[in-house]
Formats: C-alpha cells, structure tokens, sequence
C-alpha cells in the first residue's frame, strides 16, 4: 500500500513500544500531569465522555472563550485525538488521507503522515475519514473510510504497517463509508470490519497480522467499548445487528442480542454506554434504547423504549443514576436534549429543538457542542434544564466529536479546528 511519510523511515512497533517506555520512566514525575491531561481517543480515556478536569472557566464572556488558535483543515467527521503531547488530526486534502500531529499550544504541525484514498461519498455528504484515531503506547491506530487501516509511530510519524481491511475481507459496503473505530484491548487490535465470518476481526498491534476473527454481523459506525465480564476483559461492540460481546483472547462470541432498525436504511452509531455488567444501547430509527445485563449464557433485558433516548449517532453519557443524550434524527432540526433515568428509562426533562450534540461530563456538570458550531454549558440536574453559558465557536456544520484537553476544547467542522481557553 503506497503511503508517504514526512518525518523519517518506517520502523517496527516493538521499537516504539520500547522507546516509548523508555521516555516513560524518564519523565515520571510528569505521568500524573500528562495522563489526565490525554483524550487519546473517540469519547476520551474511557470511551464514555467522561472528563476528568476541573476547575474550569464556565464564566464566559459575550465572544465566548478566549481563542487559542484556528486553522484550516480538510474535510471528515473525525474528531481529533490529544495524547502524548500531541493534538493529531485525522482528515482529507484532495486524494489523500492526512494524519497531522500538532503543538497544542499553537496548532503548528509537527509532522503528517498520508495515504492514497479513493473513497467516495454516495450521499455526498463528507468524503473524509469518519474515525477517531486512537492513541497508545507512542502509536497512532488510523482506519479511512476505504477501509485503510495504518499504524503510525507518534514520535515523528513513522510508517509501522498498514493495510485494507475491505480489500482483505470483502463485507458489504457501509451507506457512509467505515465509522466504527478499533478497540485496542488484551494486546489485540479488534476491528467491526463485517464481512462473513470476519464480523469481528483481531489484528497483532505490532503487525498488522490476523490472530483471529470471528462472527457474521456487519458493520455499524458505533465505536466498541470494554467490559469485565466474569472478571476477564471483554469487547463490546453494538454491531449492524446489535449488542455482540467478544473474548479478546480468542474471539469467542460470550453474548449477543439483537437490537437494530426495521428499516435498512439506517444505522448504529452510538458507542455502548457501560455501568458494571449493565450496558445501554440507543439507536434512532424508531428503536429507541435498550439496557441490557448479562445473566449467565444470557442477556436480561432490563428495559427497552422508543420514548427515552433514540440517538442518531451522538453517545449519551452518565452522571450518577441519570443519562443526558440526544433523542432523534438530524431532519428538520428537531432533536432534542433528555435526562432520563439508568435504571428505569423514564424522562425526567426534555430540551426540544436542542438539536444533534456530542456530550462531556466534565467539572460537575455538562459541556455540548452542536452541529450549529456552538458550545453549551448546563448543568448536570435531573430535575429540569439550566443551561450556564452559550458560545458560537464556528460555522458551517459540527458533526466530529469534540476533545478536551488540559483545559482546551478542540472543535472541528469540514474546514477549521479551534482550539479554546477554559482554563
């Protein structure tokens, strides 16, 4: 696969991982500080929405937060991922997708590193890359929307592999092109590439090398999450076809249960939203939201509703016993905010004609950014709506999901990422 890389060889993940330690334990005293500051990846550290910061600036003024920087980037609904130092930009410029490591105090780039694409939008709505990369271990885990799959050393850009999943396996093409992310867990790679018998495949981090693959389900554009399950780790994936939870050791299916739209011309989107051994799952397309729970070969359906949250591909998240998402479609703006309750699915308030938002718990309260371009502080009540701060922080349509980092919140439509001050 012709990639070009601007900063230096290809080198071998082993001697990443290696280097990578090494630069650990000699900055020590700075883990702390760096870990808390990272958003590695789609939804954050955990994959949930969930920011650890505090001690942020709510108190806005009428221009909105201080501006750090702004430049212009191509086209694509991946969010950005900031990690080891870095804010790296997954998007496209012509025929190739990009991935630019970038100074986060500045925007300036480090490094990119680029690839062929030939990938075209039916719909025409982006032909950009739809996946957040995720960052570990001084590697950068990219996956086009062609289904190209690279690994890159984060360090100045090094090519460690790469190679195409759609070519290699042959599943049924998607509406919008690849939008599920890999999982990085138990020292494999897992990717919804969903063909039959590859629904999910295993990849050796370091290579690129199939270890397994296993199912027959499709492919979503939901992000897979982790779980314990039996006190081992397991991958959760909400699939084409619904909940499936995989054994990384060995690909073995524990449980899975249908859940999806009556219609084809639909899909799954939102990430599983994990709470012990519960797990919640939402979709619009008049399906609605489902808590599930293991019970030994099983899966108990705790509750199921089209009333609650019916998320077109925003993931909610949680504070405590309640869930704030995005209940309906982007057509004629018409979405709306909800808290509902975990445990039962009751709606406890209702925002209307919120419209679509990606969600950050962060500093005791939420932050949303809409696909207006604005930002929107309010707080984390069960009881009624109070909304904090409002702020247009760009134009044009905001569908990649924000990241907050060590006080800065990147944002990014199909021609600029900003970064702003709230701190």
């Amino acid at each position: 696969m012709k990639h070009i890389c601007h900063a230096g060889e290809r080198t071998s993940v082993a001697e990443v991982f290696a280097s990578a330690t090494l630069r650990r334990i000699f900055s020590l005293t700075l883990l702390p500080f760096l870990l808390a500051a990272d958003w590695p990846g789609h939804l954050g550290p955990t994959r949930d929405g969930q920011s650890t910061e505090t001690k942020l600036n709510w108190d806005w003024p009428e221009g909105g937060p201080a501006v750090a920087w702004k430049i212009p980037v191509g086209s694509g609904f991946a969010g950005v991922a900031v990690a080891e130092g870095k804010v790296f930009l997954f998007h496209r410029i012509g025929d190739e997708e990009i991935l630019a490591a970038l100074d986060p105090a500045t925007g300036k780039e480090l490094w990119k590193f680029s690839y062929a694409t030939k990938y075209r939008d039916d719909f025409q709505f982006d032909n950009g890359p739809r996946c957040v990369p995720w960052i570990a271990k001084g590697v950068a885990y990219l996956y086009g929307a062609d289904g190209d799959l690279h690994a890159v050393e984060t360090k100045a850009g090094k090519a460690l592999w790469g190679k195409n999943l759609l070519a290699a396996y042959k599943p049924k093409k998607g509406y919008f092109g690849v939008g599920a992310g890999p999982l990085l867990i138990a020292g494999k790679l897992l990717v919804n590439v969903g063909a039959k018998g590859a629904g999910i495949v295993a990849l050796d981090p370091e290579t690129g090398k199939e270890l397994w693959k296993s199912s027959d389900d499709g492919p979503s554009y939901s992000t897979p999450a982790t779980m314990d399950l039996g006190g081992k780790p397991h991958a959760v994936f909400f699939t084409r076809a619904g909940l499936l939870i995989v054994n990384p050791a060995d690909g073995t299916v524990a449980l899975s249960h249908p859940w999806r739209a009556r219609i084809d011309a639909s899909v799954n989107a939102a990430t599983p939203l994990i709470r012990g051994e519960e797990i919640l799952l939402t979709t619009s397309y008049s399906t609605g939201a489902i808590l599930l729970k293991p019970k030994g070969a099983e899966v108990e359906e705790l509750w199921s509703t089209d009333k609650a949250i019916s998320a077109q591909y925003n993931t909610p998240v949680r504070i405590g016993e309640f869930v704030y998402g995005i209940d309906g479609r982007q057509e004629g703006k018409a979405a709306r905010l909800r808290c509902i309750d975990w445990k039962t699915g009751k709606v406890r308030w209702t925002r209307e004609k919120f419209g679509l938002a990606s969600l950050i718990a962060v500093d005791g309260g939420l932050l949303a950014v809409n696909e207006d371009g604005e930002a929107i502080r309010f707080d984390a009540s069960s009881e009624k709506y109070v909304e904090r701060g409002r702020a247009q922080l760009l134009t044009g349509v905001v569908r990649a999901a924000p990241a907050l980092s060590d006080g800065l919140l990147f944002v990014r439509n199909e021609k600029e990422l900003i970064a702003v001050k709230l701190k």
